[in-house]
């Protein structure tokens, strides 16, 4: 009689993760929807500043350019030691 009781608690047990599981991939499934929507809206937006900045003249591309090049030459300075030589 205790057996019944127990795989009973067992089954429950398992319905309740499974109910658990479920609900939380609905809920992210949902958060995930959201998040693509909004990063929707931001490439939106990005893109009219992008084609303002062009109408008045900058060219993205070469500050993009020279943004990279000093990027890498400030990288090429402060390049730091191994970790072995740290140790």
């Amino acid at each position: 009689m205790a057996e019944k009781k127990s795989d009973k608690t067992n089954e429950m047990s398992k319905q309740e993760k499974i109910g658990f599981h479920k609900g939380s991939l609905s809920t992210l499934a949902k958060e995930r929807q959201e998040l693509a929507r909004i990063l929707n809206i931001v490439e939106e937006i990005m893109k009219m500043h992008i084609s303002a900045l062009k109408e008045e003249g900058v060219d993205l591309e070469s500050e993009a350019q020279n943004l990279v090049n000093n990027n890498s030459e400030a990288d090429k300075n402060n390049k730091k030691p191994p970790i072995d030589e740290i140790i």
